[in-house]
């Protein structure tokens, strides 16, 4: 026999102390990948490059350091929301690709030292594309996470950079591979000769344009999406 409408049994509200404890772990994972984003790029490139006395005396720490800074922010993002399926969905996948990362970074250190190694110039290219498609992945969470917030000025923005950013990374991946599988080529067609040598002599612009404006842009998400946090649950600004 059917239950009168009044009296049926309603779904528990979740209770606001645990409700406000997920959406401090949101914040707090949200500022540690703001901040983690441009140290990764800036210790794991010096740490490649060597060019500081600083990453040549800790060695694969640093980047160690770094790309755990990622996972854990991504890891605090993991309490909100766990009933959504597609936001579930987008987090996990780039909570695997953060623990490739981290796996892989010592690897830069290792490479830097004996960069003659296959196995350690494998990792260090599986390294580059593996952090891309990190970038990528991330963009995906920030519009699922857009998504589920109450504002509907961040949710046409994170749509239309998370596609503007996903677009140039994409790109970035394809060019790197080609520049990876060609320079393992004995000899070149002509156009792949060329591409080879843009690649090469507009490195530079090419990753202003390719990594770090994703990269801003991503950054600019990522506190934009915490100040709206704060605005509409908290009433206060970051």
């Amino acid at each position: 026999m059917l239950l009168p409408a009044t009296s049926r049994p309603m779904p528990e509200p979740i209770p606001q102390p645990e409700l406000l404890r997920s959406l401090g772990r949101l914040v707090r994972g949200l500022s540690a990948l703001f901040w983690g984003l441009p140290l990764s790029l800036v210790v794991c490139f010096h740490t490649a490059m060597a060019r500081e006395q600083f990453f040549r005396f800790y060695g694969f720490l640093p980047p160690l350091v770094v790309t755990g800074l990622l996972a854990y922010g991504l890891w605090q993002l993991g309490d909100f929301q766990k009933q959504e399926r597609v936001w579930r969905t987008a987090l996990d996948r780039a909570r695997v690709l953060s623990l490739v990362n981290f796996g892989l970074s010592p690897f830069l250190d290792w490479w830097n030292k004996v960069p003659s190694n296959a196995f350690f110039t494998i990792s260090v290219l599986t390294l580059v594309c593996s952090a891309v498609l990190f970038l990528g992945s991330l963009n995906l969470v920030l519009a699922r996470l857009g998504a589920m917030l109450p504002d509907e000025a961040l949710r046409v923005e994170t749509r239309q950079f998370t596609s503007l950013n996903v677009n140039l990374l994409g790109f970035t991946l394809v060019m790197v591979l080609i520049y990876i599988g060609a320079s393992r080529l004995p000899t070149l067609p002509p156009w792949l000769t060329v591409i080879v040598i843009v690649v090469e002599r507009a490195s530079p612009w090419f990753l202003v344009i390719l990594v770090l404006l994703p990269l801003a842009m991503t950054m600019a998400m990522l506190w934009k999406t915490k100040q709206v946090i704060f605005e509409n649950v908290f009433g206060a600004e970051p």
